[in-house]
């Protein structure tokens, strides 16, 4: 048998992935830990809870959801720790796909990487989807209906192309070229107003809660259960995002761990607690065709003034999460265009901004696209996919930098190792079965196509293929 090609696991050195920082051309040093805070918030905390919810609960998990987000939390919480090790130690854009290169070697990040471009890309456009069923929903309570042919995709309800998806997804593209910290700050306004309608909600809520909604309580068994985590991780990919911004942080031995644990723990705090309440206002079976459980609970149960008003919070909310996704997918196409693996082209920084500004054009084209053409059913469990795959790569990429490289410098470690990422492994790996059948053959597909690319481009473009690393 033909030994593999040893190039395909070459790796680049975490001393030079943290030069490439400071060369002319990297990225502008603006956040601090309560942004990176704000920013995994903003990315955890909204489709999750004012669109996800609603279908997990009528066709998965029944009033067990809140189940669903605690084990799904659990997970995350794990591969967050291993996060937190890679970004602290590799403080650069990419995420994954970058401590991968510094761990794994090239044909793992390039998978990664890959992976992480579909992960991100249909998160995008299944949140701007969101974002359009709301703004649908408040001009519908106010008594205005939206022309069916502007507000949903070809084939669904007469529809022709989903155009409020489009105009939120162009708009941010622009603040996101115009600069990092301003977006920054206009997620933290969102934040506040996502968070005190949250709070609202919970409020008008609890009062109305009715214990007979919780019964049967695991109406389709254990599996819902587990199948229903597996859905409900579009929801928690915000830390993966705080993790993308790595380059653009002051302080990221410091600020990268506490922006992706903090972050983390106050959105699975809030998601339980909410998907608690949820089903507890009325029948999981009545989620069943909305994409606006929250509202649409509230207008049940009388409360309609609270229903405008979490519809309105509901839009800002999922604002704060396309912002973010955003920032997260032009970082990771950024680093593997500046690594070679794609065309530099789309590692050009605009000379006043510092944004990557050609990457975030292509990303917020191709994302609209999508989102104005495809149901949200069709796009949403190829993201879950997507990043159970990632948390598996990087904590085996712990793994494997602590035994190879247990020399290097580590501001945050994870306990327990090799105990803690096995356990994320097992877990990713079980939850990835759990998923429909043909959530696997199209990322099965996805992945294939890659695999073309890097062996007839990208492994000969690749930084490291040229004779010195700096060349190119």
């Amino acid at each position: 048998m033909r030994p593999l090609d040893p190039s395909l696991f070459r790796k680049k050195p975490v001393d030079e992935l943290i030069g490439m920082t400071r060369r002319e051309g990297g990225l502008k040093k603006v956040l601090g830990s309560l942004e990176l805070i704000l920013l995994g918030i903003g990315a955890i905390v909204g489709t999750g809870i004012f669109v996800i919810t609603g279908v997990v609960a009528a066709y998965y998990s029944g009033p067990a959801l809140v189940l669903s987000f605690v084990f799904s939390g659990l997970v995350c919480v794990v591969a967050a720790l291993c996060y937190a090790e890679f970004a602290a130690m590799v403080p650069v854009a990419g995420s994954a796909y970058t401590y991968s290169y510094a761990s794994l070697g090239e044909i793992w990040a390039w998978i990664i990487g890959w992976d992480l471009i579909l992960e991100y890309s249909v998160a995008i456009a299944a949140v701007a989807i969101g974002w359009s069923g709301y703004v649908t929903e408040t001009f519908h309570l106010i008594g205005l209906e939206l022309p069916a042919a502007l507000v949903n995709p070809p084939g669904t309800a007469g529809g022709l192309i989903n155009l409020p998806a489009v105009l939120i997804i162009a708009g941010i593209t622009c603040l996101l070229i115009v600069g990092v910290q301003e977006s920054a700050r206009v997620n933290n306004v969102i934040v506040a107003i996502k968070l005190s309608v949250i709070l609202l909600f919970l409020i008008l809520g609890i009062p109305h809660i009715n214990p007979a909604n919780w019964h049967p309580f695991m109406p389709y068994g254990l599996q819902g259960v587990f199948t229903g985590a597996a859905i409900v991780f579009f929801a928690y990919i915000g830390f993966d995002a705080v993790s993308t911004a790595a380059e653009e942080v002051r302080d990221p031995q410091k600020d990268l761990p506490i922006g992706i644990i903090g972050s983390l723990s106050v959105s699975t705090l809030l998601y339980i607690v909410v998907s608690a309440v949820l089903t507890g206002l009325v029948s999981y079976l009545l989620f069943k065709g909305t994409n606006a459980p929250v509202a649409f609970a509230l207008e049940e149960i009388g409360i309609t003034w609270g229903s405008e008003l979490v519809a309105v919070g509901a839009i800002c909310g999922i604002t704060s999460v396309l912002i973010v996704l955003l920032f997260g997918q032009s970082r990771i196409f950024f680093a593997m265009a500046r690594d070679g693996l794609l065309p530099r082209f789309f590692s050009t920084v605009h000379p006043r901004f510092r944004t990557p500004v050609n990457v975030t054009v292509l990303v917020g084209a191709t994302t609209a696209a999508i989102a104005s053409l495809l149901p949200l059913e069709a796009v949403a469990e190829l993201v879950n996919i997507g990043t159970l795959a990632a948390f598996i790569i990087v904590t085996a990429g712990v793994v494997v930098l602590r035994r190879t490289q247990p020399e290097l410098k580590r501001p945050f470690r994870v306990p327990l190792v090799p105990v803690i990422p096995v356990l994320c492994i097992i877990s990713c790996g079980y939850l990835i079965l759990s998923l429909p059948t043909i959530t696997h053959a199209r990322f099965v597909v996805w992945l294939l196509i890659g695999l073309v690319i890097y062996f007839s481009y990208s492994r000969y473009h690749s930084a490291l293929s040229q004779k010195t690393p700096d060349e190119g």
